[in-house]
């Protein structure tokens, strides 16, 4: 297990009449991730139409991945979700960097951060 790994799970909820363009920007942003950021190892979104609720998995090498990303992609994308979107909260598990959280509420995020304290993980056997 990689104890340097930070996972952040999220929500936008899309303002009426937008569901669709924000799922379309989130395929933007997977697309760029995983063409730009190597270390962004994870990401999985979930869509709840009833709610139009976006729920995104994404899960990070380390800090340095994090901090990448919060850099590029993220600032990238963020100003145009909030005219779509209402975000939060984001839950951020793993041992952020005091830097990275600082970023992270400056962007007004609804932010919990909770370093890991026990789990396990099994490895995955192709069948």
């Amino acid at each position: 297990m990689n104890t340097q790994a930070i996972t952040v799970v999220y929500k936008w909820t899309a303002k009426p009449g937008k569901a669709e363009e924000l799922k379309a920007i989130y395929q933007e942003v997977t697309k760029e991730m995983e063409a730009t950021e190597p270390n962004a190892l994870k990401v999985q979104c979930y869509f709840d139409e009833t709610t139009n609720t976006l729920i995104t998995y994404d899960l990070f090498k380390d800090g340095a991945a994090l901090a990448q990303h919060l850099g590029t992609t993220a600032a990238g994308h963020f100003p145009e979700l909030l005219q779509i979107a209402t975000p939060g909260p984001f839950l951020f598990c793993g041992n952020v960097p005091e830097e990275l959280k600082q970023a992270a509420l400056g962007m007004g995020l609804d932010a919990t951060f909770a370093p890991g304290i026990f789990g396990f993980e099994r490895a995955q056997v192709a069948v």
